[in-house]
């Protein structure tokens, strides 16, 4: 219990350290990559700190892994460098079982990543894109022009010349409406349609419909008119940010998509980093520890060395996989996990073979 608290304490003494000026460095790299857009703006210095304050959760979600490797690394090779850890060994304690309360530790952390980032990073980000965008006159217009969705799984098509977000209104509308077997039902033409709560309210919607007689003009009928249900964000210009949104929010959006025969690839790798991204606090933490003390001299800087050469080769491997899975090359899934799956079976190795 005592090499338990010794150990846990030089660690989180040195991670509360190290995610400070991370966080610190984050925040200033972002206010640097904007600051002549603050200042050619004239943006007030209480919205810049208001922009910072927005942005501390998200630099807090990318800082622990890297407080968590410099951390594990730091800690481990000071007790390789002053001969302590040969001293556990000696007791019978293999490396494993001696750092099982960082690894535990590490399991937290991912743990707590997940839902730190799910309940508050994505609101604070998005208010934060939200009034930097703002100040900085970057706002994107949602219209859209000649626009096509699809609704109810293919058999109802929606056709709109314009699309406009404030008012929530579509211009110069045709609904194409098809049988289970997808063949023609109905066609029904409007000069707009309203939003209107929970449902598209049309303006003197003409019906065409076929009959024994062939194809007839008459008022569309409610049962045509109750089915037009697809929510203004599927006919609105460019995408939602799965970055910004909680993840029960995400599964609605790349549902709808789905549904609206839109595509997803990109929408779904985002969505499926979100589960992905906390486990890296796992893999630095596995990684850290099967390279440490690989050398007698030097061991802090080698191990660090080694470490972040390998932490690296992750982002980059993830990086590769995200863009492929982003272009439908793979699947999405596959694209965030194969890496986090990949270098938990390479850390796993190297912790089995580490010096004990």
């Amino acid at each position: 219990m005592k090499l338990v608290s010794y150990l846990l304490g030089k660690f989180a003494k040195v991670f509360a350290g190290a995610l400070i000026l991370t966080v610190l460095a984050l925040s200033l790299t972002d206010l640097l990559l904007n600051i002549w857009g603050y200042i050619s703006k004239d943006v007030a210095f209480r919205v810049v700190l208001r922009i910072m304050g927005y942005y501390l959760p998200k630099a807090v979600w990318y800082a622990v892994p890297c407080a968590v490797l410099f951390a594990t690394v730091y800690v481990l090779s000071d007790l390789y460098a002053r001969n302590e850890l040969l001293a556990v060994f000696a007791s019978g304690v293999s490396l494993l079982r001696f750092t099982m309360p960082l690894l535990i530790t590490g399991v937290l952390l991912s743990a707590a990543l997940f839902f730190f980032e799910d309940k508050l990073v994505v609101g604070t980000y998005a208010k934060k894109m939200q009034l930097q965008n703002s100040v900085l006159q970057r706002e994107r217009s949602q219209d859209n022009t000649n626009l096509v969705v699809m609704g109810e799984g293919g058999r109802i098509l929606y056709h709109a010349e314009v699309y406009e977000s404030a008012a929530k209104r579509l211009l110069n509308v045709q609904v194409l409406y098809r049988s289970p077997g997808y063949a023609f039902e109905a066609l029904v033409a409007a000069d707009s349609a309203t939003w209107r709560f929970d449902h598209w309210e049309l303006d003197n919607p003409v019906a065409y419909q076929k009959t024994a007689d062939g194809y007839t003009m008459q008022d569309a009928d409610y049962d045509l008119l109750f089915r037009l249900v697809e929510p203004p964000e599927m006919f609105r210009s460019g995408e939602i940010s799965v970055e910004e949104v909680s993840v029960e929010e995400a599964r609605r959006y790349i549902a709808r998509r789905e549904k609206a025969g839109l595509p997803v690839s990109g929408a779904k790798a985002d969505y499926y980093k979100k589960f992905a991204f906390p486990f890296v606090v796992l893999v630095v933490v596995i990684l850290a520890i099967g390279l440490c003390g690989k050398t007698r001299k030097n061991v802090l800087l080698v191990s660090l060395a080694l470490s972040i050469a390998a932490v690296v080769l992750f982002y980059v491997m993830q990086m590769m996989t995200m863009l492929m899975a982003q272009f439908g090359a793979i699947p999405p899934v596959f694209g965030e996990w194969f890496p986090v799956f990949f270098f938990i079976c390479v850390s796993s190795v190297l912790l089995r073979f580490a010096h004990t």
